[in-house]
């Protein structure tokens, strides 16, 4: 915050309150709120009817409980004074940042994104996050192997229930909540964020299934692409130059390189064969305690890459009303190279 030129920090709502106490709030129209003064201590403020859900640090918050007949916002103002600098979550709810305007009006405070404090902090994981990243893929790639090894039936099967049979694989193998579970077959994988429904799924399709979950606080992601038959030549072709295109996403992410030299490195493979207008979304995005966040591997981003930054690879190859497809891992940077999270087999998995 000293850095930054920030008063106060002001975390609602999101990933950013149980990052800095252990406390996850949940989203009513009661405001909970971390206040941080940048040279007081800090105050978590919160309804009295949640105050037993907390587990208190005294060293490292005060506990402020208020009433049904108190204003929170009027508690928070009085905590902090009047900020000349204010930095507010990305995810509060804008009611309360309207409320907040009339104790603090822009003629007396500028407001700026938590990002200005949290994002340093959040973006490099220590040994104990990357262990848990570790732990989440884990459990994601053995789910990844069951769709692999046939073990979760396609044929026949609509995209909704492969979609829940995989939701409830990934409760079974440790994750507390599942994020999302993509299934997207045939043409409908040429929307890469397709929402599974009642397309059957047939011999000859290939079927991308994108998929993760929370795992003791921390997320995994993974996409992996099977097909149903005897793959055509085109798309064995286009399957091979997206694995090239990945492993080399992987290789680029290493520390000291800018995160858009990790999406140059995929997209140049992927243009080079011909499908370049066929890649339409970014090589990947940051993970953590949320599945996206900073940083992201996109051209523009010239934020050099530091140990603990730990990201997605995922390039991927579209043609509409055809077919599509996409492969991706979670990465950490490290000083010893680029670790990945996932090891399920990266091949376009032939089943039936």
């Amino acid at each position: 915050m000293q850095r930054a030129g920030v008063d106060a920090l002001l975390v609602s709502v999101g990933s950013d309150l149980p990052y800095l106490t252990g406390y996850e709030a949940m989203p009513l129209e009661r405001l909970t709120m971390l206040v941080v003064p940048r040279d007081g201590d800090a105050t978590l403020v919160i309804p009295r009817l949640e105050a037993p859900r907390v587990a208190e640090h005294p060293d490292v918050f005060t506990l402020r409980a208020w009433g049904e007949l108190e204003d929170p916002v009027a508690i928070v103002a009085q905590l902090v004074g009047r900020p000349r600098v204010a930095a507010v979550g990305d995810t509060m709810w804008a009611r309360f940042l309207v409320e907040l305007l009339g104790h603090w009006p822009t003629d007396g405070t500028t407001y700026v994104r938590s990002t200005t404090v949290m994002n340093d902090l959040r973006m490099c994981k220590d040994a104990a996050e990357i262990a848990a990243l570790q732990a989440a893929g884990a459990a994601a790639d053995r789910v990844a192997a069951q769709l692999h090894a046939g073990d979760i039936p396609l044929l026949g099967r609509t995209e909704a229930a492969v979609s829940a049979d995989i939701s409830a694989r990934l409760i079974a193998e440790g994750h507390d909540v599942v994020n999302f579970a993509i299934v997207a077959a045939g043409e409908n994988a040429a929307s890469p964020h397709h929402h599974p429904g009642e397309r059957v799924i047939r011999e000859g399709d290939i079927v991308l299934c994108d998929f993760g979950g929370t795992k003791d606080g921390y997320c995994s992601d993974i996409t992996r692409c099977v097909a149903l038959g005897e793959p055509a030549a085109e798309i064995a072709e286009a399957y091979a130059v997206l694995h090239e295109a990945q492993a080399a996403g992987v290789a680029a992410g290493v520390v000291g390189a800018a995160c858009q030299d990790v999406d140059r490195a995929s997209r140049r493979v992927i243009a080079a064969a011909g499908y370049g207008d066929h890649f339409i979304h970014r090589t990947g995005h940051g993970i953590g305690m949320e599945a996206h966040e900073d940083p992201y591997m996109v051209e523009g981003n010239a934020l050099p890459i530091a140990p603990g930054h730990a990201f997605s690879v995922e390039p991927g190859i579209y043609l509409p009303g055809r077919w599509g497809m996409r492969l991706e891992d979670i990465v950490v940077a490290t000083e010893q190279g680029p670790l990945s999270m996932n090891f399920a087999d990266h091949a376009l998995v032939t089943l039936g």
